[in-house]
């Protein structure tokens, strides 16, 4: 299996610019827009896997450990919101997840939840914990690049519950408030 955490980046003089990078996607590592999450996984396993095989399968990397575990017999962690997609590898039906929910500590605190077509994000979450929420139909628009919040509230409704009811208090992470400058007398 081979699999990305993000998207691609800026770092060590990579210049993403210079090609497609992300397609129609939206964002790079450490946004939480498509081109930042969306990352292709790669499974070669002869038997098992028909070659050439492609899934829609929407999952997140906290599902490789009951998928590894699943497929070495053993049980996974009890403690894990993971969901193993084993059955996705030879094309069989599969269980999917309500939501999946992210969040991003640095650059002022960043939440996205992608609730089947829906994907929802919040900028500033230090700032404003209950700040407003982006709402893109990925079905319809997979570039992100249209707001339909307002034309879809109970759907933000929906998806502010879910980041508000999702997280786990960390003293570890925590979003910190962003620090405004203060303005000379």
């Amino acid at each position: 299996m081979f699999n990305s955490d993000n998207g691609h980046h800026k770092e060590g003089g990579n210049a993403p610019e210079s090609f497609d990078a992300n397609g129609p996607l939206r964002g790079m590592k450490r946004d939480l827009y498509e081109g930042g999450i969306r990352v292709p996984m790669i499974v070669r396993w002869p038997g098992h896997v028909r070659a050439r095989a492609v899934s829609g399968h929407l999952g997140a990397f906290w599902d490789f450990m009951p998928t590894a575990a699943e497929i070495a017999g053993v049980k996974p962690p009890a403690a894990t919101d993971g969901i193993s997609f084993l059955p996705t590898l030879p094309g069989e039906e599969q269980r999917q997840h309500e939501f999946l929910h992210w969040e991003f500590h640095e650059q002022g605190g960043k939440q996205a939840v992608r609730m089947g077509d829906w994907k929802g994000v919040r900028l500033n979450v230090g700032r404003a914990p209950s700040g407003p929420i982006e709402l893109y139909s990925l079905r319809n628009d997979i570039g992100e690049a249209a707001n339909v919040a307002n034309k879809h509230p109970e759907v933000v409704a929906k998806i502010a519950s879910i980041m508000k009811s999702a997280r786990t208090e960390s003293d570890d992470w925590k979003f910190k408030p962003a620090q405004v400058p203060k303005r000379k007398k």
